[in-house]
């Protein structure tokens, strides 16, 4: 009996989903059956101690189970340091110092560092100043091999990448009127990203970092994207001499720590409270897709060329469009934490795009929907999607502004090039008295400046890796900055 009635309730669920997936997804995430009452009630406790804590680095004590069972973090926050993962970003020593394993350049004076990007697919290189002034740089981009694909072909990016960088760099140093011999440091992304992408880059910067004898720093994806928004305005090339200090030079238009990030990209969405280089503390995360993501699929459902970024195409395409004629989900509208869900709103544009076809008569698949008609659609998602981020920031601000002095929020990662999305959260911020910092579009995508400030950041603080064994890492998460017992990482990377 109890094996008709579960085969009973399997089939029931299953053709509902067939039928409304929409519905039966948004269910799951609203009610949270995907996250149990005690789960949601610790998650915000967590965040709620993590606010009200500045310090790194301590060790809570407690063993890791040796093998982290999946369904622990089913409905939690997808790239987040639980003591699942064997390789994790962590610069700091136990003893919360930095250590320069492959020397430093002087810091007293300016100096110059060769940034390398390759993290999927665009390659991207420059030279910049510890100023912050960008020299020279060059992006070599991919749109025209994986547009007829419909996203990025992880085997052809890597030709690609095989192809341009040499060519890549070598241009960035003649733009910057350098040789790699006046180049003072090389940093490049080890991940996260497409492994065999990021292997290309690391390759090139392992070589010219050990061939001439360079200090070399691996850089995060992530944290790069996020000190891009701390990088100083260049107003003039005139060099700026400083003393050894612990600041960056020319630091008067420069966003100090702590601070809280807004990461939106292709591959992530997180909210971050940011203590200081390589210390991070996530206080939400998507459960799903990222914003991004979202992005580019809406931009595939809706038939929009995507070779320069599903993003891009359904912002433009949004314009001509009334965000308010479908009345699209607000994801998780009613969870109390800091997390973030689109695989729900993915699936709900679907269905409203299927169910006008049906209202049009539009029933051959070469028949396409109008272009108001699809500039209606895009106008709703980018309103919804963007409609959830402002409720959970809204959410996080006011827990910051209830336990911390923090009032300046740093928008970074891909879609932070959005325009819509950039006037919404501004508006966001002047109404709660904060302030927002923001990269330049240009800088917000990924390209060699952001490997290279990043890699400066590190330099200023005295770390630095050696190239000899550096890896590459698909998976590369912000260690737990709370926790630090390394025995469990073994098991979890043997289990």
């Amino acid at each position: 009996m109890k094996v008709c009635s579960v085969t009973c309730i399997t089939v029931s669920i299953t053709s509902i989903a067939m039928q409304f997936p929409h519905l039966v997804t948004s269910f799951f995430y609203e009610t949270g059956i995907f996250v149990s009452r005690t789960n949601q009630q610790q998650q915000k406790k967590l965040i709620l101690s993590r606010m009200t804590s500045s310090t790194a680095g301590a060790d809570d004590g407690k063993v890791r189970p040796k093998k982290v069972k999946r369904r622990q973090f089913v409905g939690l926050a997808k790239a987040v340091d639980r003591g699942q993962f064997a390789t994790v970003y962590q610069p700091l020593g136990k003893d919360g110092t930095f250590t320069a394993l492959s020397g430093l350049p002087n810091t007293a004076v300016p100096f110059t560092v060769l940034g390398i990007e390759s993290s999927c697919d665009d390659t991207g290189a420059a030279i910049v100043r510890s100023d912050g002034a960008i020299l020279g740089e060059c992006l070599a981009s991919q749109n025209h091999v994986h547009e007829k694909w419909g996203g990025v072909v992880p085997n052809l990016a890597r030709e690609a990448h095989i192809q341009k960088i040499d060519l890549v760099v070598e241009e960035a140093l003649r733009k910057a009127n350098m040789t790699i011999h006046d180049v003072s440091a090389i940093g490049v992304t080890v991940g996260p990203g497409l492994e065999v992408c990021l292997r290309v880059g690391c390759n090139k910067a392992k070589a010219l970092a050990m061939a001439y004898n360079k200090p070399f720093v691996a850089v995060h994806h992530l944290e790069a994207h996020i000190l891009m928004a701390r990088i100083p305005c260049a107003t003039s090339n005139t060099p700026v001499c400083l003393p050894p200090t612990n600041e960056l030079h020319g630091t008067t238009q420069t966003l100090d720590f702590p601070f809280l990030a807004l990461l939106v990209s292709g591959g992530h969405c997180q909210l971050l409270k940011c203590l200081g280089v390589g210390k991070y503390v996530i206080l939400g995360g998507t459960i799903d897709d990222s914003l991004g993501e979202a992005f580019d699929k809406v931009a595939r459902v809706l038939g929009l060329p995507v070779g320069g970024g599903g993003g891009p195409a359904v912002e433009r395409l949004a314009k001509f469009g009334d965000p308010s004629l479908f009345p699209l989900p607000v994801p998780m509208a009613n969870r109390p934490d800091c997390d973030f869900s689109y695989s729900g709103l993915k699936t709900s544009v679907r269905v409203a795009m299927l169910n006008l076809r049906k209202e049009r008569g539009l029933i051959d698949d070469a028949d396409e929907l109008s272009h108001q008609d699809k500039a209606n659609i895009a106008a709703s998602f980018q309103n919804v999607a963007i409609c959830h981020l402002e409720q959970r920031l809204r959410r996080c601000m006011k827990m910051l502004d209830e336990t911390s002095d923090i009032r300046s929020l740093a928008v970074v990662g891909g879609v932070a090039a959005n325009t819509e999305l950039r006037n919404r959260l501004q508006a966001l911020c002047e109404k709660r008295r904060w302030r927002m910092f923001v990269p330049p579009p240009r800088l917000c995508t990924d390209q060699g400046a952001m490997s290279a400030w990043a890699a400066i950041e590190r330099i200023m603080v005295g770390s630095s890796d050696d190239p000899s064994n550096q890896e590459v890492f698909a998976r590369f998460p912000f260690a737990d900055i709370f926790a630090s017992d390394e025995a469990s990482r073994a098991q979890a990377a043997a289990s």
